[in-house]
């Protein structure tokens, strides 16, 4: 008896034995059509449009590959595509070619990072790099961390994990602080944790974005008077709108003395505090409880790639270990879906480990020194007597017209956001203390000195 229920002369899966023939014809004609399309990225721009881009949906008895190649170029010619020197809209940049390689990779050994027989060497691997990151961040050996999809995720684990550890996991009362410059995505993190608005503390920032730290204090004091109990404050380590940096050592101190959790959102900055690039209060990170770094918001490390790194790995698992009675157990090995809220996960640590294996230390630097260096330059030639700046160390600034309100904003940055793509350069429009800013993000490694003067010219 031959159980073959598909009808299909193509084959559906790869083969046990035999060649494969097939399945490499399908990588090597996906990869000419990816390729293509990068060198055709500088005529295309940034962003095309094409209105006549359709949508398929699924047929009855499915459709062969050739059927299906027409569409996965439309699709993939209708993209953004990051790899145009423009492209400085958001934290997107373009993917490091190693790390495409890790996808591919991840995608054909499609193992489990819920457990250690799922995924045996990729679970060796992705405790190896978070022990490295720990390391390189001046963490204890005690320390230790979990890979999640984005920075959200990773966010969300501190923080159950930092409000399960102060034994506050169904106290109504319980609350955590953040700056008013902070990630939408605290906001997600109360709905998820089950808490209201108004279990989200927000501190004021100073005139350079940081969080003000007298308004902490008078913050934690309300908390108090209010019979609040605080869980963690969490310090920002890159703002979205202009790259600030919180006063991590001024708060780490405040938190040892109230015994608080501090998680550091180093989605975006905490990256730098790896390397010795020269940037004030880089090396503090380490007197944190857990930070979130996000590779992929600069190296180029593809989608996605987010880590959670924590003072004390043991903290992880008792927060979120539940036992795994379908999956056989070692004692000397961990199941990496014990230490965060994801269960079933990617072996996406594999892009990331490759992508810092082949930069190596002084790769990082280059890449993340030159995203300075371009903010700089543009900065610094930005005609400042026109445009009002918000920017700090890192590698993002916004601006705007001096003396606009919320109306004229609104106006201005629509016109010019649209005559910048007109010259295909993709700029985002960030709404930021009630006005409407053009921003540049400078990690897009393609984009060089020539296409950074030639913005210039058109917002001058």
């Amino acid at each position: 008896m031959t159980i073959d229920p598909i009808n299909k002369k193509e084959k559906l899966f790869p083969t046990y034995s035999g060649s494969n023939e097939n399945l490499l014809a399908i990588l090597n004609k996906t990869s000419q059509i990816i390729c293509k399309w990068f060198s055709d990225a500088e005529k295309l721009g940034p962003l095309p449009i094409d209105i006549n881009f359709k949508c398929s949906v699924p047929d009855e008895f499915g459709n062969s590959t050739d059927v299906l190649f027409s569409e996965i170029e439309s699709l993939i010619y209708s993209s953004f595509n990051p790899v145009h020197p423009g492209s400085i809209a958001h934290l997107d940049p373009p993917p490091l070619m190693i790390s495409i390689l890790g996808d591919l990779i991840a995608a054909g050994l499609n193992n489990n990072l819920l457990a250690h027989e799922l995924s045996p060497s990729i679970s060796l691997l992705e405790e190896s790099i978070c022990k490295w990151f720990s390391i390189k961040l001046g963490f204890t050996e005690s320390a230790g961390g979990i890979a999640a999809s984005g920075g959200t995720l990773s966010n969300l684990n501190a923080l159950v994990a930092a409000r399960t550890h102060a034994g506050l996991e169904a106290d109504e009362n319980a609350v955590f602080l953040t700056s008013e410059d902070a990630h939408t995505s605290f906001v997600k993190c109360c709905l998820i944790m089950g808490l209201g608005k108004n279990n989200l503390i927000k501190v004021k920032t100073d005139n350079n974005g940081c969080m003000d730290i007298n308004d902490l204090k008078k913050s934690i004091n309300k908390c108090d008077e209010d019979g609040k109990k605080i869980f963690s404050i969490v310090a920002t380590f890159g703002t979205t709108i202009r790259g600030a940096l919180d006063p991590i050592e001024k708060i780490s101190k405040i938190c040892k003395e109230r015994n608080i959790w501090l998680h550091i959102d180093g989605s975006i900055g905490g990256i730098f505090a790896i390397t010795k690039i020269p940037i004030n209060g880089i090396s503090n990170v380490k007197f944190a409880n857990s930070i979130t770094i996000n590779p992929q918001k600069i190296l180029g490390i593809t989608k996605t790639s987010s880590i959670l790194i924590i003072s004390d790995e043991e903290i992880l698992k008792k927060t979120f270990a539940t036992g795994l009675p379908y999956i056989s157990s070692e004692s000397n090995f961990l199941n990496r879906g014990e230490l965060g809220i994801q269960g079933s996960r990617p072996a996406e640590i594999i892009k990331l480990w490759l992508g810092l294996r082949y930069l190596g230390m002084k790769g990082i630097e280059d890449v993340l020194s030159s995203s300075i260096e371009k903010r700089k330059l543009f900065e610094n030639n930005l005609n400042t007597k026109k445009y009002e700046l918000c920017s700090g160390p890192l590698h993002i600034i916004s601006f705007l017209p001096k003396g606009m309100n919320k109306k004229e904003s609104n106006e201005w940055t629509l016109k010019k956001r649209i005559s910048l793509m007109d010259n295909n350069f993709m700029l985002s429009r960030p709404f930021f203390r009630h006005r409407y800013f053009l921003r540049a993000v400078f990690g897009n490694f393609n984009t060089g000195e020539n296409h950074i003067n030639e913005l210039l010219k058109l917002l001058d």
